[in-house]
């Protein structure tokens, strides 16, 4: 029989000034879009994701006609979705309620019928990459006896790869003769492997690994018709950087752009140049390269965080923007240098919030990078300050806008992100770094900053609280139970809680990436499982806790979440259990706003806010 455990206040509002609580809201309800997709021969044919409708979901949008339609509609929402190249058919991804385990459908771009399997003999499963050609289709799947992948043509169905390690669909060539794949046979999923087959009979045409510790990513094909060249990001010079590789010949002309952080690109349509985007100290650039003269010209656009951008068949280039003060927008900037909004979604546009600024602070692996916001009534004295912790652990936080930050900013936190080490966009040694002892390892980097922010008056001490999703939520647990004197309340969203249990439970996806991160499965590295898993500490746990998680979610399910509850509830600790039905994450807005009022009020009142 399961403990039952305490369930959080749920509050009706947040704040007794109706403009205050209007606007926190509104920054999670105001309608966004992505940035559109297209078709790759009919790029009139688009599609996005939105939550203009409440829940985040596929639509289409034929440009020539300048309509909209929704086109998926399910209770938890939708949002893996892409297009064929003659842009007849909407192909997207069927789970059930968030559990990422599912099958590819295809429906008609124009609507008319409902959506059918995209390929009915490939199996269920968790999606490991998918390409799709005017003759040949790819796609990945995953499952616990490791990886598969499969082609069809011509009406029939053939797995033409499978492996007990990590595999995917990466790139196919224009002219559908080569299909590039990643793997991981060397054992490390985190750093893969690149394998080029010819499509007509599976024959390896070329083979790329640079050795333990260095990653390949296959990022696409020349888009002209019998261009062997693959654009591949590499990491030889302890950060991602590019190279272009003649697959057929296998040479390859490593890119040597003079430009600090890292890199990743795609094609312009022409085949002559690439659309470069540079991950520099959390803001991000676009720049155009002609590798035939190495020229690089940057495309101006506002400081702040592009998340994605692609370039159009007439050079224009499509990308999506936001910075910490600014709700995103998508854009459009013509070879010309013209820039304006490319899409408008309904409605008010989402209220804006407080800029951040940089901190460096010394830490025992180096300078650690960290963004700190304020809010606008701060005076000067020492606040209540949330360290916001992200996920990933590979990922970073960077000068974009959240609604989650500027809800604390609003509360009267001031909000400090670190990205630690693990963290993108600072080398591989800074992101590899937590290799062996993951979790103790970035929590030390939290530390040096939170002693930062205590010496520098930012921080009031005994009002500080630590908080994050995922990765984040982990880090969050793993910190109250490591660290207890430096934190007086803990908000962990789907965290792993117990990590030989989420490791057992785990998509196989994740279990590699726990290997390769750990140095081994649980039965070969037991210490390693035991030192850096949230549960060990939990009776050091001091400060009240509250936990949130989805039912159906793959990568840091419930049961794990349930034993570190149970310890929690054995020893009578403060702490409250949000549980609902979806998977790592919702993509509902009314219950991300439910979520959000949840963790606000419990913090709030754990440092004694109003």
């Amino acid at each position: 029989m399961s403990t039952p455990h305490p369930s959080p206040e749920v509050p009706e509002a947040l704040f007794a000034d109706p403009e205050r609580e209007s606007r926190w809201r509104a920054r999670f309800s105001a309608a966004r879009v992505s940035l559109p997709d297209w078709a790759l021969d009919a790029p009139h044919a688009s599609l996005y994701v939105s939550n203009a409708g409440g829940v985040w979901e596929l639509y289409a949008w034929d440009r020539a006609r300048d309509s909209h339609r929704q086109v998926t509609d399910r209770p938890n929402g939708t949002v893996h979705g892409t297009l064929s190249p003659d842009g007849e058919w909407i192909w997207w991804f069927d789970d059930t309620d968030g559990d990422e385990f599912g099958t590819w459908v295809r429906e008609p771009f124009a609507g008319g019928a409902a959506a059918a399997p995209a390929i009915p003999d490939v199996p269920a499963g968790y999606p490991a990459g998918l390409e799709i050609g005017h003759e040949l289709c790819a796609v990945g799947v995953s499952t616990d006896d490791g990886s598969a992948l499969y082609a069809h043509r011509d009406g029939r169905t053939r797995r033409f790869y499978a492996s007990e390690h990590d595999a995917d669909v990466a790139a196919l060539s224009r002219d559908e003769r080569l299909l590039a794949i990643g793997h991981a046979e060397h054992g490390d999923s985190r750093h893969p492997a690149l394998r080029i087959l010819a499509t007509a009979d599976d024959a390896v045409v070329a083979e790329k690994w640079d050795g333990e510790g260095r990653g390949l990513a296959a990022l696409s094909f020349s888009p002209r018709k019998g261009d062997p060249r693959l654009l591949v990001q590499h990491e030889r010079r302890d950060r991602e950087e590019l190279l272009i590789w003649d697959v057929e010949a296998d040479t390859e002309t490593e890119l040597h752009i003079d430009l600090p952080g890292e890199l990743a690109g795609d094609w312009y349509p022409d085949g002559e140049a690439l659309l470069i985007a540079q991950f520099d100290q959390g803001r991000s650039r676009l720049h155009r390269y002609e590798p035939a003269t190495a020229t690089l010209t940057a495309l101006d656009t506002a400081p702040g965080w592009i998340g994605s951008a692609g370039v159009r068949p007439d050079g224009t280039v499509e990308y999506s923007w936001s910075n910490a003060a600014e709700p995103p927008l998508v854009r459009s900037r013509e070879p010309g240098g013209d820039d304006r909004v490319l899409i408008t979604p309904p409605g008010e546009r989402a209220p804006g919030s407080r800029p951040v600024t940089d901190v460096y602070v010394d830490g025992p692996g180096g300078r650690v990078h960290a963004l700190v916001s304020t809010p606008e009534a701060a005076r000067g004295e020492p606040l209540p300050t949330v360290f916001l912790l992200h996920g990933g652990p590979h990922a970073a936080d960077e000068d974009r806008f959240s609604a989650y930050r500027a809800v604390w900013l609003d509360a009267g936190f001031a909000v400090v992100e670190v990205n630690y080490r693990g963290s993108t966009g600072y080398g591989s040694s800074w992101r590899d770094a937590i290799e062996g002892r993951p979790g103790l390892t970035e929590l030390e980097d939290v530390a040096a900053v939170h002693d930062w922010a205590l010496t520098s008056g930012l921080t009031d001490a005994d009002r500080c609280v630590v908080a994050g999703a995922s990765w984040g939520g982990y880090l969050t647990l793993l910190a109250l139970g490591t660290q207890p004197g430096r934190w007086s309340a803990g908000v962990a969203g789907v965290p792993v809680a117990d990590y030989v249990a989420a490791y057992d439970d785990e998509m196989e996806q994740l279990r590699a990436f726990d290997r390769a991160l750990f140095g081994g499965s649980p039965s070969d590295v037991p210490e390693v499982y035991e030192t850096c898993s949230p549960i060990t500490y939990v009776d050091a746990v001091s400060a009240p806790v509250l936990v949130l998680a989805g039912d159906n979610d793959p990568r840091c399910p419930i049961r794990q979440i349930e034993n570190y509850l149970d310890r929690l509830a054995a020893r009578g600790a403060e702490y409250a259990f949000y549980r609902y039905d979806a998977g790592h994450g919702s993509l509902v807005v009314a219950e991300t706003i439910t979520q959000v009022a949840i963790e606000m009020s419990f913090a709030a009142r754990a440092v004694g806010l109003a």
